[in-house]
């Protein structure tokens, strides 16, 4: 099936860089969200992205308008109808998305796949609400998408060699790397490889074995890695942390090795009761 109109559902960070990453390759995109000032936020992040590609030379004033003119914005979930390839990316919650992916199912054509941008939920109980499972996929692309290279593909138990395939040509055209995950299980790879990260340098942190500077540097310096671990979480946030390791302690027969540090659990209910500011780790955001 050609695919040329990509429905990305969701304009924060993840659903307008997907939107971003789909219009350079050459896809239309129909962009949809519930609020009029999200989706106007999300297009100026691509405008903003996009300006810094002209100034350092890698793109012209000419390409950035054509591929700004190949998004549509939109708040009706009517004008997804007739796009060839839906990527969802609204927030990471199973009963939101499952609402979402019965709304996408009685509004698409049968024959397109339907696609969720989650970083851990499961993709079979996803796909059970619709009348087509073996064309529900994971694809779990990183923040910030334009510069991260990877996508996770991922099966659900009904997801077909077709709807994989796609997926991967699709993954491929928009300028990414793929990896297959053959089993829907919890955290898939990345985030299982990732959590255990976060949670053995918060409690480094809360025996007081090292600052969180050191831990970062210590990761940064000896195992090279591009970010520490309290860095990353400060740019994704620490309450997104809490909730996939209580996820993973859920959903991987409860081993302690998922259970959260008790600091991990202060700082997230410090934030939500607004007693630190900023989205993420509170030393990086004193």
């Amino acid at each position: 099936m050609a695919i040329k109109t990509i429905g990305v559902v969701g304009a924060g960070a993840m659903g307008s860089g997907i939107a971003q990453v789909a219009a350079m390759a050459g896809y239309d995109v129909i962009m949809r969200d519930l609020d009029e000032k999200i989706i106007q936020g999300g297009m100026k992040g691509i405008e903003k992205f996009l300006a810094k590609s002209v100034e350092k030379g890698k793109m012209t004033a000419d390409d950035k308008t054509v591929v700004m003119g190949r998004i549509t914005l939109t708040t009706r979930m009517e004008d997804l109808k007739d796009v060839d390839f839906i990527v969802e990316a609204i927030f990471e919650d199973l009963t939101i998305k499952q609402d979402m992916f019965r709304e996408l199912d009685d509004l698409t054509r049968k024959d397109i796949i339907l696609a969720t941008n989650t970083s851990s939920l499961p993709i079979t109980e996803i796909a059970a609400v619709t009348s087509r499972p073996e064309k529900v996929v994971g694809l779990h692309f990183f923040n910030p998408v334009p510069l991260m290279r990877l996508v996770e593909v991922i099966r659900g138990h009904y997801t077909n060699e077709y709807t994989v395939a796609l997926s991967k040509d699709f993954v491929k055209r928009v300028g990414k790397e793929s990896i297959e995950v053959k089993i829907d299980s919890p955290g898939f790879v990345v985030n299982r490889l990732m959590i255990p990260h976060f949670i053995e340098a918060v409690s480094l942190l809360q025996e007081g074995i090292a600052t969180a500077e050191d831990i970062d540097k210590a990761a940064k310096l000896g195992l090279n890695y591009p970010m520490g671990p309290f860095e990353l979480m400060d740019m994704t946030g620490v309450d997104i942390a809490l909730h996939v390791i209580n996820y993973f302690y859920q959903g991987l027969n409860k081993e302690l090795k998922w259970v959260a540090p008790r600091m991990l659990n202060e700082i997230v209910k410090a934030k939500r009761l607004g007693k630190k500011s900023g989205a993420g780790w509170y030393i990086y955001n004193k």
